[in-house]
């Protein structure tokens, strides 16, 4: 069984989903658009399972201006991704951000802050005295300063940003199957010309583009690209707090562990110590399987030190999920690749779904167009992996 399409993608997650809307959204174009997603049900999709967040707090001028159309986009998600007079609500809580530094922190959290609030992002540089007087719950103890999103941060429901970039596009005309690449054939000049999956199926493409979240570095070497992503396993943990705690952010201490609302309670968590970071696998029988020692020894510890009132607390459920990380610099690896025809989308490093409406506008301009046209995505081009450029991220979360 064959078929044609001018657009293959594959992965139908945020980011893929996305990048379909933004396509068939174009009025340049006039083609096919395909999105080949291996589970339907997205049960092991990073959409699905992470902390779902959006913030400018980035030291990267193209991750600013990326999250800033995102804020806008979320705002007006209801009339941008309506379908027969049904507008998606993702339950967008602007409740801000606010990164905590130290004296060794706090030169880098201004040099941020300079950098963000110069592109327009609403933040908000705070002193001891005023950390203690906006958040009196808090522990200022051993804090220089803390940088807080007064607008445009917070957090919604990833599932259904997921779901309505995918009920859009569909609405569009995006075709959707149920499938793995299992192979990538290239023509007499080395240009993408088909995938193959592993049913069988082949499926002809005039573009390619990797849109595969954790599978993202195995779909690129089937088409002989090779990039610096890796799948790690991330724990997201709940609890209740005994006592309230009024007006919290989601709060990053200078330990990089992480606490949010979430309805009555809150989620939480950390990167691991590098010894304990371990990779994720879709086919490891364990997938699901959190470590528990990890909120034990560190996340609640530190927890409980910087904000007095989680000494006491009811812990929840928890969950695992996958984290791709781009190796090189903790930033995306965006745009075209060596082979013609094969453009890339992978390594979020945990930004991909508040970067994915941006994302999937500048890819749809890139493949359509030729250029980016209205936000220029090249500072996350694979010509920094080839050329060992790193664009380092230094606020990840």
């Amino acid at each position: 069984m064959s078929a044609t399409h001018d657009v293959v993608i594959v992965g139908g997650a945020a980011m893929g989903s996305s990048l379909a809307y933004h396509l068939l959204s174009d009025p340049a174009f006039r083609g096919r658009v395909l999105v080949i997603e291996k589970d339907p049900s997205y049960r092991l999709a990073a959409s699905a399972l992470s902390a779902a967040s959006i913030r400018q707090q980035f030291s990267t001028a193209v991750n600013i201006r990326i999250s800033l159309h995102g804020i806008a986009f979320m705002r007006d998600i209801g009339a941008r991704l309506e379908v027969d007079g049904d507008r998606p609500d993702i339950a967008l809580r602007e409740g801000g951000y606010l990164f905590l530094a130290t004296g060794a922190g706090a030169k880098v959290l201004a040099e941020n802050h300079a950098l963000q609030t110069s592109l327009g992002a609403d933040i908000a540089l705070l002193g001891p005295a005023e950390l203690a007087r906006r958040f009196p719950w808090l522990k200022t103890e051993g804090l220089a300063a803390g940088a807080f999103g007064v607008s445009g941060e917070g957090w919604f429901d990833g599932w259904g940003l997921m779901q309505a970039f995918r009920r859009k596009a569909r609405a569009l005309g995006a075709d959707y199957v149920q499938g793995k690449v299992a192979a990538i054939d290239k023509s007499e000049s080395g240009a993408v010309a088909a995938v193959r999956l592993a049913d069988g199926r082949r499926i002809a493409c005039g573009a390619l583009v990797n849109c595969a979240g954790a599978s993202g570095r195995e779909v690129a070497a089937l088409a002989g690209v090779d990039i610096p992503v890796r799948a790690r396993k991330r724990f997201v943990f709940t609890f209740a707090a005994k006592d309230r705690i009024a007006n919290c952010p989601l709060l990053i201490d200078p330990s990089g562990v992480y606490v949010r609302p979430e309805g009555d309670g809150f989620i939480c968590g950390a990167s691991p110590a590098p010894a304990e970071d371990i990779d994720w696998r879709d086919d490891d029988p364990a997938i699901g399987d959190v470590d528990f020692r990890h909120f034990e020894n560190r996340v609640w510890p530190t927890l409980a030190h910087r904000i007095p009132a989680f000494e006491t607390i009811k812990p929840g459920r928890a969950w695992a999920g996958p984290y791709d990380v781009c190796e090189l610099d903790d930033n995306a690896i965006v745009g075209a690749s060596p082979v013609p025809g094969f453009y890339l989308c992978n390594g979020f490093s945990g930004h991909g779904l508040q970067q994915s409406p941006a994302i999937g506008r500048g890819l749809a301009e890139l493949i359509l167009h030729g250029r980016y046209q209205t936000l220029d995505l090249g500072d996350l081009g694979y010509e920094r992996v080839l050329a060992r450029r790193p664009l380092k991220e230094r606020n990840v979360v």
